[in-house]
């Protein structure tokens, strides 16, 4: 009978970037509006900000995880490309390469340089991406799909605290929308823990609590110089 094992390995790369964006649209889009409110300001600037603010933060974060996952991939890219060439012209030195590696893992030499053989012949550069430079299908970088899923959290993450703002008079928003974000953020911090598979109470009290000292942070600052910052 064959076991199934629940792993959630493969949801790394767009989870990661899911709940990044989804963090910073909350976090950044709440603390801009909350600063400018602190600064008593007009409603109507409160929310040009927020939205400005959403728009050029989704478009930033799907730029930045392009480039970011992108150089990722080119030397993902370059190390395969470097492997296949020693491959080629080394593969008596590469072979006893990967043997090493598993006799590092707690095979016996024989044992490791029998897997190595087989290995090889099956698909050499696979056994060296996975097992040499760590590389192979769950965990390579996809640019494409880490600045979509990115930009997409972001917008609706910076959606929560705008729609407050908008329905919320104008004495009230700081208050009306700081409650509500951390809310969102202790929501976004148990589903991605629990997507993850990870504690879910420690991923809420980490997310909350840099959320909270933002918006503390730029709710001083429009306090402090009566200004929409």
């Amino acid at each position: 009978m064959r076991h199934q094992e629940l792993h959630r390995t493969d949801r790394i790369g767009w989870l990661r970037a899911a709940v990044l964006g989804a963090n910073d649209g909350i976090v950044s889009t709440a603390s801009l509006i909350v600063g400018v409110a602190a600064a008593e300001t007009t409603h109507s600037s409160v929310l040009i900000a927020g939205v400005a603010g959403l728009v050029a933060g989704a478009m930033s974060m799907a730029a930045g995880e392009y480039v970011s996952v992108s150089s990722q991939a080119d030397t993902e890219k370059a190390d395969l490309a470097r492997e296949s060439s020693e491959l080629e012209t080394r593969p008596d030195f590469e072979l006893a390469e990967l043997a090493s590696i598993y006799v590092g893992r707690g095979l016996d030499e024989d044992l490791a340089h029998r897997v190595a053989v087989q290995l090889t012949n099956h698909d050499a550069l696979g056994a060296h991406a996975r097992d040499e430079l760590g590389i192979s299908d769950l965990t390579t970088a996809k640019p494409i799909q880490a600045a979509l899923a990115s930009a997409a959290s972001f917008a609706i993450g910076a959606l929560l605290p705008l729609i407050a703002s908008f329905l919320t008079p104008m004495s009230a928003i700081p208050w009306v929308v700081s409650i509500l974000s951390l809310v969102f953020l202790a929501s976004l911090g148990g589903l991605s823990a629990s997507l993850g598979g990870a504690p879910i109470g420690r991923a809420v009290f980490r997310i909350t609590f840099w959320g909270a000292l933002a918006m503390t942070a730029t709710a001083a600052i429009g306090a402090l110089f009566q200004v929409a910052v």
